[in-house]
């Protein structure tokens, strides 16, 4: 006898223990991956699939699936296990090193990359540290993100400039995954890049990943607003240009009102667009004391007031035209007169 269910129902099954231990805690957006995947464990996706689906970036996706590894409620295998197997090589191998050999490879690699990016310090770690950090999970944890967003497997040096961000400076791990996919995120995939950015955050006293969040949001705010001022909405500002908005707005301390107004004057004065040109009228003004549009209204009228008493001058001042002595002669009763004779003659 064959009997057919009318109410078959194709379901996901989420374990009571997900719902009573893990979902209260995490945020609604990894929640909605989690089910994603539980929904295609039999078909694993793959992240563009995944983020497309859902309406997500892939940072988000990646962001998401890097909190249910660290809880422990997923585990993608493949991937990591490479990276591991990758990373484990290499504290292996520094183990069999001489640290005098190590530091000669280190001095050489950091002798051979350009001079202005040799401004980072860094401590070299022994042997007994690093393999010390390998049983680390945390550790572990970030070299495989940083890999994945940079698209890299990293070097011994690489290894050990996170090992000094993340045991030598003691940032969290929150700050360095965001700083990883900040810098990714920038198309910047060089690790020399990522160190010099964690290096700048620690130096402006980071603790929380809230933090540089604000900080780089508000930075990327006010980049595209000089960009669009100055014209230039197809491209984002190259690193130089970078360096001087960062200058006027963090260091000069300027208002987006006041810098804005330095690239109209710009524009209004070069007819292109120059950072040069409009670092110079901020630097100018920073010299004086300008805090506001109404101090660089009164410093025009000042300007005004100095080249009024100058233009005057040159007004006053004869010329060559001007400088002869008027004559009394009546030139039209001469001609008159003249007429007058001529006439009676005849």
């Amino acid at each position: 006898m064959d009997i057919t269910y009318n109410f078959q129902v194709n379901a996901t099954m989420v374990a009571n223990e997900f719902i009573d231990r893990y979902m209260a805690n995490a945020n609604g957006e990894y929640v909605k991956v989690y089910l994603y995947i539980l929904r295609h464990r039999d078909e694993p996706p793959s992240l563009e699939k995944v983020a497309e689906d859902l309406n997500h970036t892939e940072a988000d996706v990646r962001r998401a699936l890097t909190y249910w590894e660290k809880v422990g409620a997923l585990e993608c295998v493949s991937e990591k296990e490479l990276m591991e197997e990758r990373a484990g090589a290499y504290f292996a191998e520094s183990q069999n090193v001489p640290a005098a050999a190590r530091q000669n490879q280190v001095s050489q690699t950091v002798s051979a990359e350009p001079k202005a990016d040799q401004t980072v310090s860094r401590s070299e770690y022994s042997s007994e540290q690093l393999e010390r950090l390998q049983g680390d999970g945390d550790f572990s944890q970030l070299l495989y993100i940083a890999q994945r967003y940079l698209g890299k497997i990293f070097t011994p040096r690489d290894v050990e400039v996170f090992a000094y961000l993340y045991d030598g400076l003691h940032l969290p791990m929150e700050l360095l995954e965001y700083l990883v996919e900040y810098c990714a995120q920038n198309n910047h995939t060089s690790v020399r890049y990522v160190e010099k950015v964690a290096m700048d955050w620690h130096e402006k006293g980071f603790g929380t990943m809230e933090e540089a969040k604000e900080y780089t949001s508000s930075f990327t705010k006010n980049s595209f607003s000089v960009m669009r001022a100055f014209g230039l909405t197809g491209r984002n500002p190259g690193d130089v240009e970078k360096e001087m908005i960062e200058r006027w707005f963090n260091e000069y301390g300027f208002t987006k009102e006041l810098v804005l107004e330095a690239c109209r004057r710009t524009l209004q004065a070069t007819h292109n667009p120059s950072f040069r040109y409009a670092d110079r009228i901020l630097s100018d003004w920073r010299k004086v004391g300008v805090k506001s549009l109404k101090d660089v209204s009164a410093l025009d009228e000042k300007h005004k007031g100095q080249k009024r008493p100058a233009q005057q001058a040159a007004y006053r001042r004869p010329n060559q035209f001007h400088n002869f002595e008027q004559r009394g002669t009546d030139y039209d009763s001469i001609m008159l007169q003249q007429v007058k004779e001529w006439i009676g003659e005849r």
